[in-house]
């Protein structure tokens, strides 16, 4: 299980890199377009592979857990990540606009960390809802233990998370005036 996860991951940066190397490099807009929307393909791979673990009767690792968090965070952050390079590219070697940049400083800024941990928090979320359900699809507290763990050990991420936006909030790095 967890060679699929590592593959998947190397995966998502392998059609990534070929998507936008077609698509810049090759100028074949719709073989990188393919490449780029293939990407949450290998989110299903690993779905339905962990699914035919469980109901072959594996017990549940920390690596199904693992499995589940790779979909939610991927769920909540690969296309803004797929957007993120896709724009990067394009300025650095086709001349498009710049990409977009957060803001510096000031409240804008809290706001924008704020809306970063509220998508942390939305991927913690997918992620025990997929524990759940392997605990649900179970049906075998022996069996499924080291999810719960996984879950309650998870659960760290979003709180330290929540360091960035509090510091941002309570104290706001000073915006430099445009000249």
């Amino acid at each position: 299980m967890l060679a699929l996860i590592i593959g998947c991951e190397v995966g998502f940066w392998v059609f990534l890199g070929l998507g936008l190397l077609a698509r810049y490099a090759l100028r074949m807009r719709r073989t990188g377009g393919a490449l780029l929307l293939a990407v949450p393909l290998l989110d299903l791979v690993l779905l339905v592979a962990t699914v035919i673990d469980i109901r072959g009767g594996a017990v549940a690792t920390w690596q199904h857990g693992l499995a589940a968090a790779y979909l939610g965070f991927s769920v909540m952050f690969g296309h803004r990540t797929i957007r993120w390079a896709d724009a990067w590219i394009s300025h650095r070697f086709a001349g498009g606009p710049p990409p977009w940049k957060p803001p510096a400083g000031g409240m804008a800024r809290a706001r924008y960390e704020w809306l970063i941990w509220l998508r942390i928090v939305a991927a913690y979320g997918i992620t025990c809802a997929l524990l759940l359900a392997m605990v649900w699809l179970i049906g075998d507290p022996a069996r499924t233990e080291a999810l719960s763990q996984f879950m309650v050990g998870t659960a760290k991420v979003p709180l330290i998370a929540l360091l960035w936006p509090v510091s941002y909030t309570l104290w706001p790095k000073k915006v430099s005036p445009e000249r």
